[in-house]
């Protein structure tokens, strides 16, 4: 059956399903090219301005200007921007910088925890309205052409918003959790590089001749 009948035949609430439908596939690809450009870039550039900032802290830091539009670059870049910081200093601006990139790491799950659950409601929706639709149509002691008619375009109205629903609720389901874990271990790693950049300025730091104080 047609994409076009089969929308037609769901009934009334495949119009709010086609709209999360589309709000959920646009999301879904700006996380996706997001992803893929932090996934693709982040390791090589972290790793090359750990390095250029053993040689040379200005180097390191011209690299990260570089790639601003990493979170992990920004993050950086917020603590190396500080002047004459401590150990303590940084590290709470690394910690600061980290968790004001978190709403841009989590963009959108709000949206899409929101269309997992609402879509569900909606095909079970349109599975009430298309049983009163059937049973609208189906009359005792009368089971002629027209009432049978009725009755089918009912239980059908029933079966594919139902199945609309779940498909839009189980995709949206799988992307989501994609991305989750990609947060999660996106937040693993800026703690991990963002202990080994700590440690590199603690070194820079006491070389200067001002010994690391930890309650200072």
């Amino acid at each position: 059956m047609p994409f076009v009948n089969l929308f037609i035949a769901g009934g009334v609430v495949m119009v709010p399903l086609l709209g999360f439908s589309l709000l959920a596939v646009a999301l879904i690809l700006e996380r996706v090219m997001f992803w893929v450009q932090v996934v693709r870039q982040q390791d090589p550039v972290v790793r090359e301005a750990l390095t250029l900032y053993k040689r040379s802290p200005r180097a390191a830091f011209l690299k990260l200007e570089q790639h601003t539009d990493l979170p992990i670059a920004r993050i950086f870049l917020a603590a190396l921007e500080l002047e004459q910081a401590t150990p303590e200093e940084f590290r709470l601006a690394l910690e600061s910088a980290a968790q004001a990139e978190i709403p841009l790491l989590r963009r959108f799950n709000t949206v899409f925890d929101t269309v997992i659950s609402i879509s569900p409601l909606l095909g079970l929706l349109g599975t009430v309205l298309g049983l009163i639709r059937s049973f609208a149509a189906l009359k005792i002691g009368e089971l002629g052409g027209g009432n049978t008619i009725g009755v089918s375009a009912g239980i059908s109205e029933a079966l594919i918003s139902t199945a609309a629903g779940l498909v839009v609720a189980i995709v949206t389901l799988l992307f989501a959790n994609s991305f989750r874990g990609l947060y999660r271990r996106q937040m693993a790693l800026i703690q991990e590089y963002g202990g080994q950049l700590e440690l590199l300025y603690r070194r820079h730091y006491e070389q200067r001749g001002v010994p690391y104080n930890a309650s200072t």
